[in-house]
């Protein structure tokens, strides 16, 4: 269930300004009864200054009321308004310091991959200069014999989301003609780099049953002692004109 913003501050304040049970605050404020008998006793959370569900809109007076005339009720919250329009931080993006080794390959791989972007655009994806773009473009890079292009997003560098909208307001600059082969490359790179993690012990014996499963010892055999098709054949014309033969001996004798 979920628990109110401050829930030992909103405890202090519904403990002190209304006539509700203990165990209705403590399930509302995510504590236990004893906790709240507690606060009320002057034991617990003597420090706190208690903070007003109605003034935050977590809760309403006819909510309350509700309560104080049903012991056995239980408090809900008030569904918020609106979302919280989050702020925009203004400035380059912040890359933790445990992923700014990777930034190289990031940009590595955008280079590669995504040749239509801009270097601003690269640079505010990833958190980096344009001097480090451009030494990555030029492999004048310090570290350039250890940069492997992968992808930012599963890097944790930025969001699939962040990435998609960057591709897609440069899209009109790609060149049409090379979007296949760059697909193709892609999907290349995808299975090198799904191929090179090592298959764990369920997924080889997967593997191992799914070529059981593809194994025809009929074309084993054929292989080895030539295709039983053409003698079948063979069998088929004997039979036929054995009948033939037959039935031409059997109109001769009613003659």
């Amino acid at each position: 269930m979920a628990t109110p913003l401050m829930p030992k501050a909103t405890a202090v304040w519904l403990v002190d300004n209304t006539g509700l049970t203990f165990r209705q605050i403590g399930e509302f404020c995510g504590l236990h009864a004893l906790e709240v008998q507690g606060i009320a006793d002057g034991e617990v959370a003597m420090g706190i200054v208690g903070q007003s569900p109605l003034a935050t809109g977590q809760l309403t007076q006819e909510e309350i009321d509700r309560c104080e005339k049903d012991p056995a009720a239980l408090l809900q919250l008030s569904k918020p308004v609106g979302d919280v329009p989050q702020p925009r931080r203004s400035g380059g993006r912040y890359t933790p310091v445990s992923r700014r080794g990777d930034r190289p390959d990031a940009i590595s791989w955008l280079l590669k991959f995504h040749p239509e972007l801009s270097d601003a655009q690269i640079g505010k994806l990833v958190g980096t200069t344009k001097t480090t773009i451009n030494a990555v473009r030029d492999k004048t890079h310090w570290n350039t014999q250890a940069i492997k292009p992968r992808d930012p997003v599963s890097l944790g560098i930025c969001t699939q989301m962040e990435l998609d909208e960057v591709v897609k307001k440069s899209a009109h600059l790609r060149d049409e003609d090379n979007t296949d082969k760059l697909m193709e490359e892609v999907a290349a790179a995808v299975a090198a780099d799904a191929a090179s993690v090592p298959l764990t012990p369920y997924e080889r014996k997967k593997q191992e049953m799914q070529q059981e499963e593809e194994y025809d010892p009929m074309a084993e055999a054929e292989a080895v002692f030539g295709s039983s098709k053409s003698s079948e054949k063979e069998d088929a014309s004997k039979a036929k004109a054995e009948a033939v033969k037959n039935f031409e001996e059997l109109f001769k004798s009613n003659d």
